[in-house]
C-alpha cells in the first residue's frame, strides 16, 4: 500500500466492515446456545458458524472494496491479490470465551504490505472499545489517542498466551523466569486484545510463543503506532504459519525478548 489516502481509505472501509461485523457476532453471541459448534486441531480450538459468517461478511465486504488487495483469514484461508496488500482476519479471536458467555473477545482486521503490518482495527463489541491505527497516523481508542506504557518489565501488567503448538513445559519454563524476574503476568482469552491493550497502556507487553497472523497484524499495527515495539511476523509463505509473537512497550521490550528467546532456542 503507498500513500496516506489509499491507507485512510482503507482504514475507513475496514472501520465500517468491524462494525458490522462486531453487530453480527454479537448477534450470534446473544443466541449462542443455538449455535453449532467444531472442533478444529485440538480440543481447546474451537470454530462456530458464526466465527464462519463473520469472516464471509467481512471478507465480501473488502474484496467489494478493494478488490485486487489479497485476504488471509482464520475460517476461509488465502486468496490472492494483486495490489501487494494483504488483509489478515480474525472474525472471533476469542472463540473460546466468546462460546463462554465471556465478554474478551473481539473482530480483528488488520493489513500488512510489503513492509510489514500497515493498518490495525480491533473492535470489542460487549467492551464497545473500538480500537485503530495506520502506519505513521497514531493509534486510537473510541477517537482517543494512545500511549504504551513507560518503564520496564515490572512496570504494568504482562499479557501471556500459549497453545498445543508449543510443548507445556517450555511454557511452564518462560512463566517460572518472568516470575523469577518479578513480572507479574496475566492470561485473558484473546491475544489480539491483549496486544491492544500493550498499545492501549493496560499491559506492558504480551509475549506468545506461536501465534497465527490474523491473530497479531492488527495489534501490531496498534503497538507500533503507540510507541511500542514488536517483533517481526515473517512474510511472504510464512505469513501462513504460526509464529512466535511479541509486543512491548520500548523500555520493557529487549529484557522481555530474552526471557522469551523466542527463535534463540530448539524449543521454540
Amino acid at each position: 500500500m503507498t500513500g496516506s489516502s489509499a491507507s485512510l481509505d482503507r482504514l475507513t472501509v475496514a472501520i465500517e466492515v468491524a462494525r458490522r461485523a462486531g453487530k453480527l457476532a454479537l448477534d450470534h453471541f446473544y443466541a449462542r446456545d443455538a449455535l453449532v459448534i467444531e472442533q478444529k486441531r485440538h480440543v481447546t480450538d474451537l470454530v462456530s458458524d458464526a466465527d464462519r459468517d463473520v469472516e464471509t461478511l467481512i471478507r465480501k465486504a473488502l474484496d467489494e472494496a478493494f478488490p485486487l488487495d489479497a485476504q488471509l483469514g482464520e475460517e476461509h484461508g488465502m486468496s490472492e491479490g494483486s495490489s501487494g496488500l494483504t488483509w489478515v482476519i480474525d472474525p472471533i479471536d476469542g472463540t473460546a470465551p466468546y462460546l463462554h458467555g465471556l465478554p474478551g473477545w473481539c473482530v480483528s482486521i488488520g493489513a500488512c504490505d510489503e513492509e510489514g503490518p500497515v493498518l490495525g482495527v480491533i473492535y470489542a463489541p460487549v467492551l464497545n472499545e473500538l480500537y485503530v491505527a495506520t502506519r505513521g497516523k497514531g493509534a486510537f481508542l473510541n477517537g482517543e489517542p494512545l500511549r504504551v506504557l513507560d518503564g520496564d518489565l515490572r512496570s504494568g501488567l504482562l499479557g501471556v498466551g500459549a497453545n498445543d503448538r508449543v510443548d507445556s513445559a517450555h511454557v511452564g519454563r518462560m512463566l517460572a523466569e518472568l516470575m523469577e524476574a518479578g513480572a507479574a503476568w496475566v492470561r485473558y482469552g484473546s491475544g489480539a486484545l491483549m496486544l491492544a491493550w500493550v498499545a492501549a497502556g493496560r499491559l506492558v507487553g504480551y509475549a506468545e510463543p506461536r501465534m497465527s497472523a490474523w491473530d497479531c497484524i492488527a495489534g501490531y499495527t496498534l503497538i507500533n503506532e503507540a510507541g511500542g515495539r514488536v517483533r517481526a511476523f515473517p512474510d511472504g509463505d510464512g505469513l501462513l504459519l504460526p509464529a512466535p509473537v511479541l509486543g512491548a512497550s520500548a523500555g520493557a521490550y529487549e529484557e522481555l525478548d530474552e526471557i522469551c528467546g523466542f527463535g534463540r532456542s530448539p524449543e521454540w
